[in-house]
């Protein structure tokens, strides 16, 4: 099997992929790899046939492999493309809940964010580089493009030293192997090509002065223009480095020595204040595991026959067994948890251990690392809820042969705004352009989304914003239930009665809005999703 069907950024940093142990799940490994691919590839979508030369799988194997995480919810099929789906950020929300730093500092950081006008991150030690836990970044012209899970080379960064303190004699070994594997840092996607490499020596000595110091700069070692300063949140009970927070600025905005004089002082009373967050929150407190996780990989397998891939979505759904109440899990708990077997379990975490998405703790437990995070959400960080919505609406306008739309209500209150929108393939349809408002009281839409929602939880207007058009909506939810959106099928008034368009209609509007709002969910649990 190919090197790179296991990691294309070997978790030891020495830019040699290691060979796959005998028990390692082969098909695991190759969902990994196209998981790791997407990943990688420009809004998360490739085409089969580019899945099958980026991997080096066989175009038999990229089909099967593909069609389980479409199964799954975790990729989507268009024809001859494959997209990342918003449900695989649960493999990342699994690691950031059992990691509890985001749902702890999060709102810390972004109060910072807020008081200096700056991008703020948080960031935590991933082998020989960074990957962002947290981004609260300013809207303008010039801002940072970093998502959650982005991975960093340490010596680019203002984090980079401050983790360095730690590592020990093996550590700097891998950073050298891999330094002189790749000088131009090609392995790490999220930042450009280092067109003249700093000499070894230059990371070495930031090292030192930041165990000194106990903050560090970055001063344009990015990208020209882009400066941070970086200060270590501890764990309060071991005194080792938790995360690191940053303060990311431009230039025109702040020098590197500006950063420092002016906002660093501020950057660690914060820090101090998230240190005290840390030392004041009880430990998790445990709490019996799911049971039965993977059970319905079998069904799947029954229906679906050699397409399935079933020793892949097990070893997927082994992930998610972690959480805030379970950050680290015996095998026996992980086999109860899945509903596996203790030698199919063991299998998958012998994988996982391979891809370096866990590590086995001296205790006989086993824990998620932050390379779960590489498993598609940086892009998936970044979407918008008209995104998530899209494909759902143009299935369902397949569906009921209808034009469908989505809307959120504007800041004025008095309007409903198009953001999303699919249309019938029919000569007569509803075609409302994007971005169009309407007047919220005389739409099914903004019926919906107004204070003091109608009766059954579905709105019908019948003829009332334009003669012959007729319109049923229903609302659309966010994880902690409130109305955020609302979604709707238009008509012409000849072709349902408004009766028929409850019976016939109704069902498949609230199904779709229900996907919606399941994808929603996944993907808006550790960062605010765009509405428009």
């Amino acid at each position: 099997m190919p090197a790179d069907l296991t990691n294309d950024t070997p978790p030891d940093g020495s830019g040699v992929a290691p060979t796959a142990p005998a028990e390692a799940v082969t098909p695991l490994l190759r969902g990994i790899a196209v998981l790791h691919h997407l990943t990688e590839a420009r809004d998360g979508t490739l085409s089969l046939s580019g899945l099958e030369r980026t991997t080096g799988l066989a175009r038999s194997t990229v089909d099967r492999v593909t069609a389980t995480l479409a199964r799954m919810g975790y990729l989507r099929l268009d024809g001859r493309d494959v997209t990342l789906a918003p449900r695989l950020t649960e493999l990342g929300n699994a690691y950031l809940a059992a990691l509890r730093l985001p749902a702890l500092l999060s709102a810390r950081a972004d109060a910072l964010a807020d008081e200096l006008d700056e991008s703020v991150s948080l960031a935590v030690a991933d082998g020989d580089g960074i990957r962002f836990i947290h981004q609260a970044t300013r809207r303008r012209a010039m801002s940072l493009s970093f998502r959650i899970g982005d991975l960093l080379p340490a010596e680019r960064t203002a984090p980079g030293p401050l983790f360095a303190t730690e590592w020990t004699d093996t550590d700097w070994h891998h950073w050298h192997a891999r330094r002189a594997a790749d000088p131009e840092d090609r392995t790490f996607p999220a930042v450009p090509p280092a067109e003249h490499p700093a000499p070894d020596s230059d990371f070495t000595h930031r090292t030192a002065m930041a165990a000194t110091a106990g903050w560090s700069l970055d001063d344009q070692l990015i990208e020209p223009g882009l400066v941070a300063v970086s200060v270590p949140v501890r764990d309060p009970r071991t005194g080792a480095v938790a995360c690191v927070a940053s303060v990311v600025s431009h230039t025109s905005r702040h020098t590197a020595d500006d950063l420092r004089e002016t906002l660093l002082p501020r950057l660690r009373e914060a820090v101090r204040s998230m240190e005290h967050t840390l030392h004041t929150t009880p430990p998790p407190q445990p709490a019996p595991p799911p049971a039965g996780l993977a059970a319905w990989t079998g069904a799947s397998k029954q229906e679906l026959g050699r397409d399935f891939v079933e020793s892949l979505a097990r070893g997927l759904t082994v992930l998610t067994a972690f959480d805030e109440n379970r950050p680290s899990l015996t095998l026996t708990e992980v086999a109860k948890a899945t509903g596996l077997t203790r030698a199919t379990a063991r299998r998958a975490l012998i994988t996982h251990e391979h891809a370096g998405l866990v590590r086995r703790n001296p205790d006989h437990t086993f824990t998620l690392t932050p390379r779960v995070l590489s498993l598609g959400f940086p892009p998936l960080s970044r979407t918008s809820l008209p995104q998530i919505a899209q494909p759902h609406l143009t299935a369902l306008a397949e569906r009921v042969h209808e034009s469908t739309a989505l809307a959120v209500l504007s800041d004025s209150g008095e309007e409903v705004q198009y953001t999303a929108r699919a249309s019938a393939g029919r000569v007569l349809s509803a075609r409302i352009a994007i971005g169009t408002r309407l007047p919220a009281h005389a739409t099914a839409l903004g019926r919906v989304l107004l204070p003091g929602p109608p009766t059954a939880g579905y709105a019908l207007v019948d003829e009332e914003l334009e003669a012959g058009l007729r319109s049923l909506a229903v609302p659309v939810h966010d994880r902690e239930g409130h109305v955020v959106a609302a979604l709707n099928v238009a008509m012409h008034a000849a072709r349902r009665t408004a009766e028929a368009c409850v019976t016939d209609i109704l069902p498949p509007l609230r199904q779709t809005a229900a996907h919606i709002e399941a994808d929603l969910s996944a993907a808006g649990r550790f960062r605010p999703v765009p509405l428009t």
